[in-house]
């Protein structure tokens, strides 16, 4: 392990992964150790366009004996290279030899024997497939899914017909742009140089995103399809969202009520197809990314999360020790307006999101 970006108590390790047709690949699997030596770890794996920045996600599992540690995927954040195609696959299963070195890496090489796995939007649909590939072999003991990418955020005419026949220009000409993206609302909603509350770095997480190309578009609806017909993860799950979407393509303030990405009733649809022990939980006012919403929110997601594992989770985290008893988590300092209420969201286009 190195010193990470983020600074202490952060440290990185490159996972070497070869090389493809644009050179060198690599992956980064960055930690943060709780303060006494513990048995128990999480594996957090980022959306699209996206890499791991979320140190209050950390502080939550660290401060209640896990030890936490994100994996920024090949060609996303740390682990994008000069001359890559930011964010780009062709298959959802080009991931997975990454994802089994850094469950090596946990259980193996630093000790764990309780993993806990997380992905959050596009993560959320690579880890379920993983998990789902990854079965039989007791990799990892329970799965949350924060806002997962199950299905095209569009009209059915978009998200059937018209993504198959780019399922097909994909596989023709896989680095071909497409003329759609992400759009800068939700990236407004986040950042705090806009109408948000966190810093990150713009470089490996734009505020309109990475082009998005009909190769990567063929691996998500190909990994979508297998989802949807069914997994059988054997462990727990957990899938959480927010009550509603928003589905503007301009600013409203309804955005920062809501997941501007996703439609969220695809992931309610779906989530029965995961496996036979899956728990839904929604909360009213959340974010696409769940642990970015307002103070209140994510501190109901935080209580979520940590119930869920104490239930199903042999060795689920337990109160901060220098919390009483009953006392909420600890999410960080707000700096966005406590005095927002949920309003009805306007109609307006879709965009694919991720």
């Amino acid at each position: 392990m190195e010193p990470d970006v983020l600074g202490p108590p952060y440290e990185r390790q490159t996972i070497d992964l070869g090389t493809d047709d644009e050179g060198p690949v690599v992956a980064t699997l960055v930690r943060r150790r709780a303060e006494r030596p513990t048995g128990r770890a999480v594996l957090y794996v980022h959306g699209f366009v996206d890499y791991f920045f979320q140190t209050h996600l950390a502080d939550f599992f660290a401060e209640r004996g896990w030890d936490f540690y994100a994996l920024d995927l090949r060609k996303y954040g740390r682990s994008l290279l000069p001359g890559q195609t930011p964010n780009f696959c062709r298959d959802i299963s080009d991931y997975f030899p990454e994802l089994d070195a850094a469950a090596e890496i946990i259980r193996n090489d630093d000790g764990h024997d309780t993993l806990l796995a997380m992905g959050h939007s596009t993560g959320g649909l690579i880890i379920s497939l993983w998990a789902d590939a990854r079965r039989d072999g007791g990799t990892i003991d329970g799965l949350v899914l924060n806002s997962p990418f199950f299905d095209l955020n569009a009209p059915w005419a978009v998200r059937r017909p018209l993504a198959a026949a780019v399922s097909r220009l994909g596989r023709r000409a896989p680095h071909r742009i497409l003329p759609f993206g992400l759009g800068t609302v939700y990236g407004e909603s986040i950042h705090a140089d806009h109408r948000g509350e966190w810093s990150y770095d713009l470089a490996w997480k734009p505020l309109a995103g990475f082009p998005v190309r009909a190769g990567w578009l063929n691996a998500i609806r190909t990994g979508q399809r297998r989802l949807r017909a069914g997994l059988d993860i054997q462990v727990p799950v957990l899938l959480a969202c927010s009550t509603r979407s928003f589905r503007g393509t301009r600013w409203h303030d309804n955005a920062t009520l809501a997941d501007a990405v996703l439609d969220v009733e695809h992931m309610v649809r779906y989530a029965p197809r995961l496996g036979r022990h899956v728990t839904l939980a929604r909360f009213d006012g959340g974010l696409h990314d769940l642990t970015l919403s307002g103070p209140a929110v994510r501190r109901k997601v935080f209580d979520e999360v940590g119930r869920w594992a104490e239930a199903f989770l042999t060795a689920g985290p337990t109160a901060r020790a220098d919390s009483a008893a009953g006392t909420s988590p600890s999410t960080g300092e707000a700096r966005v307006p406590a005095s927002r209420q949920p309003t009805t969201d306007p109609a307006g286009a879709t965009t694919p999101g991720g």
